[in-house]
């Protein structure tokens, strides 16, 4: 288990730098002169010269590379163009609203997910299996955005039960203000959780283990519940582990059009000023974070599933 978990880890820090290496290779890509754009047209030449280099513009691209390698080892991720502050300060002011609304997006996802799921593996080619299906790939189809701006118009211009925009103060009316988006982000997700979650089971229905068991009379209920769907989640653990890091990117569309702060927004607005260091080290800080939750999503499945604990001793 300990080789697995090191294993799995090596192969997250070797995502990340990989992730950084292409992300350097894509400011070069983009057209234009980032110093030039971030403080205007109207700059001096000297002005844009003296930014360059305080930004390491001025160096090859693998001198950059390396460069921000080693800042990242000292925890310095850079100042914003703008403001003048720390790169991680502002991301970390941010990270709580994100994390916030990830989470009411997971809740979203998983408890309607799991239930229907279980219903419709449970009542196998009935009406309300053939109804889950049907909503199921119905909500999977629609894009965050276009939920999102629905709910919008809907419950908070027509109907005026929810605020529009902003994060809010104080708990309920942060909770209030973040059931939309997170139903914005969700709602796609209860589809993909519930198709997966019922393949799963059906599939370790047949399996030889739940054979046995409904030959010793053990009922039905106990075993779906104690025989099937503990290992049928698992699947869905892997599935919910790569929907955060879909969640992380529709955060950017879902907090644009609720007007709530967060690290989407954050990206989107040092995108359009060119202001790089909060980019690289907005993409840098998400792309730990998703590795970091796969990661834990797959050790959990490795201590979970006795079939791979099994494996990973022989």
């Amino acid at each position: 288990m300990l080789s697995y978990g090191l294993k799995r880890l090596g192969l997250s820090v070797a995502v990340v730098v990989i992730v950084i290496a292409a992300l350097f290779v894509m400011i070069y890509a983009v057209p234009g002169d980032p110093a030039r754009v971030a403080l205007g047209p109207r700059a001096s030449d000297a002005l844009v010269a003296e930014l360059r280099a305080r930004l390491g513009l001025d160096l090859p691209i693998w001198s950059q590379i390396l460069r921000f390698y080693g800042s990242i080892l000292q925890g310095d991720l850079g100042r914003d163009v703008i403001s003048g502050a720390p790169v991680l300060k502002v991301i970390l002011a941010q990270l709580p609203d994100t994390l916030r609304l990830v989470g009411g997006a997971m809740l979203v996802a998983v408890v309607p997910g799991i239930v229907l799921g279980v219903i419709s593996a449970t009542h196998r080619g009935s009406a309300i299996d053939r109804l889950t299906s049907v909503l199921s790939v119905s909500v999977m189809a629609v894009p965050s955005f276009v939920i999102a701006i629905y709910l919008l118009l809907i419950f908070s211009i027509n109907l005026g039960w929810f605020p529009a925009i902003g994060a809010g103060q104080g708990f309920w009316d942060v909770a209030h203000r973040l059931v939309l988006p997170s139903l914005a982000l969700g709602l796609a997700w209860i589809g993909y959780t519930a198709r997966i979650l019922r393949a799963s089971m059906l599939e370790v229905t047949g399996q030889s283990h739940v054979r046995t068991a409904r030959a010793f009379g053990i009922s039905d209920r106990r075993i779906m519940y104690d025989y099937v769907l503990r290992i049928a989640i698992l699947p869905t653990i892997t599935v919910l582990g790569l929907g955060i890091g879909q969640m992380l990117s529709g955060a950017v569309f879902a907090e644009i059009v609720f007007g709530r702060p967060g690290i989407g927004k954050l990206v989107y607005d040092a995108i359009l000023a060119r202001n790089y260091p909060v980019v690289t080290g907005t993409v840098l800080f998400t792309t730990v974070f998703f590795v970091a939750v796969n990661l834990a999503a797959d050790l959990l499945i490795a201590w979970l599933d006795p079939r791979v604990r099994h494996d990973l001793a022989h």
